[in-house]
């Protein structure tokens, strides 16, 4: 018998890792940019999402994919769907402020 992977059709965010520490799961930190609702003035809205990550192959400071999916924990809603730029080791600046 063989699997297909099924292909998702939930939302899909772009963001950067902010922390790897947990096993098969790493925090990605999305940004958007949102209008003030009566002053117009542009925003940078910040969310941080947990994203399951297999291989536990993303690296603080991977420009990642997440794709929504099924609840696979209390807090974890999200899975890496693939990793768009990789961090070489010892140059991550300005993750997590």
């Amino acid at each position: 018998m063989v699997r297909e992977r099924r292909v998702s059709t939930g939302k899909r965010l772009v963001g950067s890792v902010v922390s790897d520490k947990m096993d098969k799961t790493v925090v990605v930190r999305v940004e958007r940019m949102a209008r003030h609702p009566r002053y117009g003035k542009v925003l940078r809205r910040v969310k941080k999402y947990k994203a399951h990550d297999e291989g536990n192959v993303c690296r603080i400071g991977d420009l990642v994919r997440i794709v929504e999916s099924r609840p696979l924990s209390r807090e974890k809603r999200w899975v890496v769907e693939e990793i768009l730029k990789r961090t070489e080791a010892g140059t991550v600046t300005g993750v997590g402020q």
